[in-house]
Formats: C-alpha cells, structure tokens, sequence
C-alpha cells in the first residue's frame, strides 16, 4: 500500500462504526466513511474534542454541525498551502491521502527538469478538483493544465496556488469538460509529458454531461494517451468511490499505454495512517505509468 504518511497539519486521529476522527491543522472534524465497518469504541479523547461533525441523512445528504469552527483556515504540506472550508457532501476542499500521488508525480518532474533543464514539461490535470495536484506539480517546475467541470472548484484551485506561492507559475485553468477537452486537444495536436486523472465514480460536466467511471473510464485513459507526448514521463489514474481495484487500473494501463510504449506500470491501494490504533485507513486505488527509457 502506499501511504500519505508525511502530513504534519493532518492526522486521522481514530476511526470506528462509520466514521473517521481528523485532524486539520488546529481543528478537529468528525466526518463519514464507507471503509469504516468495524467498531472499536470511542475510547480516544478527539471524538469529544470535535469542531465539526458531519452527520448523514437516512434520506441521502447530510449536514455539517459545527462547534467553534471558522468558515476557512489553512493547512500546508510540505511548501504548499491550502484553503479548507466545509461544505456540502461532508468535503473540506482536499483529499489528504492524495499527497502520496503528489509526491510521486512531484519527483517524477523533478528529476526530468534536472536531466533536461531546458525542456518544458508540460502536465495536464484532469478532473483537477481544488488543485493539489496542480499545485504540487508546478512547484516541482511544471507547466500545468488544471481543467475541472467546476467554475467554483477551479476559483479554489486559483487561490490555493496563490497561498502557496505560485500565482505566477504557468498554470493554465480550464473549465471544461474533460473528455471533450481531451478530444480538442487531439485535434489541436498538444502534447504532455506527464497526464493525471482523479475522475468521479458520477459527475455531470459543465453543460449536464453525465459521467459514470465503470462506463467511461477506458475510452477517457483510451483517449487521454494520445496525448502523451513522445518523452512523456508519467500517466496517474486514481480511484476512490467506486472500489475499482488496483488491478483493474494496472491492467488498463498496461492495455493502453505500457504495451505500446513500453515503462513500468505499478497499481496499489492508497491510504493514512490512523494514530489511535497505527494501522492504515483505505482510501482507494491509484495506477501509475512511468517511462523508464
């Protein structure tokens, strides 16, 4: 498993019966999580400490309860830094088990720049949410595309770029529809050298487009892979909600790019360390391509 343990402003605290007790930063929230069948007590002191609980309806959705908590605070990882606020469907702006991509595709950029100073490398986020991607990658030196169906989640990736001192990187912020996108830039003849995908178990796009992973995944990794550019460097798929397994996404990557290209393909589930019991929290899957030429 590959583990997001390098956090200092985050933590999950405990887990058990549903839900999972965190830390951000100065703050303690309380939120639910489907990996979390077991019930081990609720021995921890966080559980009583929490300034934010997010309890689910029995009709779907939920809502947020807050004691003491701001409207937005910040949190860092490593040199970056991110806005978090609260907000429907039990999100705070960030998926912390994530960093441990960031900082695979973060090296995977570095090390090419110092090959090549000269050479731009140019990475496309797609379904780029609040950017934590984006944000690691353009620190790493990257030139980066972030495109997300969400004006409002691209606004916060614009702001979480700034807070981390890269309002001026070249990051190119697009609201779109990513498999349209994809198929533009095809016809446009663009090119990356390193292509990173968190898509949604569901979504709809800018104009209603209904997107449904199971169905749509291959043809968007299908398609996306043209896009790579002849020295590319890297290709990141993530799963979370849907429970698509690791082998699964190593099997399409190898169908799709490692047979033709040749590189490494490396597929395990992601997770967080839980510090009331130092065991790992699941938090999904990732798939990684790297070119090893």
């Amino acid at each position: 498993m590959w583990i997001a343990d390098q956090w200092k402003d985050y933590e999950v605290i405990d887990t058990t019966k549903g839900e999972k007790c965190e830390r951000w930063g100065n703050y303690i929230l309380v939120r639910p999580d489907p990996q979390v069948i077991w019930d081990t007590g609720y021995d921890d002191p966080c559980w009583k400490k929490k300034n934010g609980h997010y309890h689910r309806s029995s009709k779907g959705g939920g809502s947020w309860d807050f004691r003491d908590l701001p409207e937005e605070w910040t949190i860092s990882y490593r040199e970056l830094t991110f806005h978090l606020k609260p907000f429907a469907f039990k999100h705070t702006g960030l998926f912390p088990e994530q960093a441990v991509n960031w900082d695979w595709c973060a090296e995977r950029i570095r090390n090419a720049k110092a090959e090549n100073p000269d050479r731009e490398i140019k990475v496309l986020n797609l379904f780029a949410y609040t950017g934590g991607a984006t944000v690691s990658a353009a620190a790493a030196g990257a030139a980066v595309t972030h495109v997300d169906a969400s004006k409002g989640m691209t606004q916060w990736a614009k702001e979480n770029a700034q807070s981390s001192g890269l309002k001026d990187a070249p990051i190119r912020y697009l609201v779109d529809d990513c498999l349209k996108f994809v198929e533009r830039e095809i016809r446009r003849g663009n090119v990356y050298r390193g292509i990173i995908m968190d898509p949604p178990s569901y979504g709809r796009g800018p104009k209603g487009e209904i997107w449904k992973i199971e169905e749509s995944v291959y043809h968007l990794i299908k398609t996306a892979a043209k896009l790579l550019a002849k020295d590319a460097i890297f290709f990141l798929i993530n799963s979370y909600t849907t429970g698509l397994q690791p082998a699964v996404l190593s099997y399409m990557l190898n169908t799709v790019i490692a047979k033709e290209r040749g590189g490494t393909v490396s597929a395990d589930e992601i997770g967080l360390p839980v510090t009331a019991s130092g065991l790992v929290l699941p938090c999904g899957a990732s798939g990684r391509w790297e070119n090893d030429r």
